[in-house]
């Protein structure tokens, strides 16, 4: 493994889970109505550090390949809206917004998963966990805003 390309990888999902320091659920969020499969707090840092690992590993993998253009900018796009959601949902709440960006963070992890499996299985393979999780969190969000619509405002 290049050492440099996983730090400097890791580095970029350091940046997106810096925004779930910034922009924590807090109050409004557990005013809020939500589905009873609703996984438990400790789930969630957990999952994410798992998950960045492998974001990391798979894309140091694909980076040192011929032809891996396309398959990198698809990695960019997805941590940028991994990035994004968390402030527009937690921090403006904006329930309906962040159901397209997650919408938009579904369709690019799984354009990821499948160039990076095109150029090496493995780093394809290691991307499936994120998918799996980008699954459940949107439906998490759309059943979030099926409870208590758009831009609700809990009580507290």
């Amino acid at each position: 493994m290049d050492w440099g390309l996983f730090l400097t990888f890791l580095a970029a999902c350091g940046a997106a889970a810096a925004t779930g320091a910034m922009f924590q659920p807090g109050a409004w969020y557990d005013g809020l109505d939500k589905p009873s499969w609703t996984p438990p707090d400790w789930v969630f840092p957990t999952a994410w550090t798992a998950l960045y690992i492998l974001m990391a590993w798979s894309a140091s993998r694909v980076a040192p390949l011929p032809g891996n253009g396309q398959a990198l900018a698809f990695w960019a796009l997805q941590i940028a809206l991994n990035t994004l959601w968390t402030p527009v949902f937690f921090g403006l709440h904006r329930i309906g917004a962040g159901m397209v960006v997650i919408l938009m963070l579904w369709a690019a992890v799984a354009a990821t998963l499948v160039a990076f499996w095109r150029l090496d299985w493995i780093a394809g393979l290691m991307f499936a966990p994120y998918l799996l999780w980008v699954t459940i969190a949107s439906a998490l969000n759309f059943s979030v805003l099926r409870l208590n619509g758009v831009n609700p405002t809990p009580a507290e």
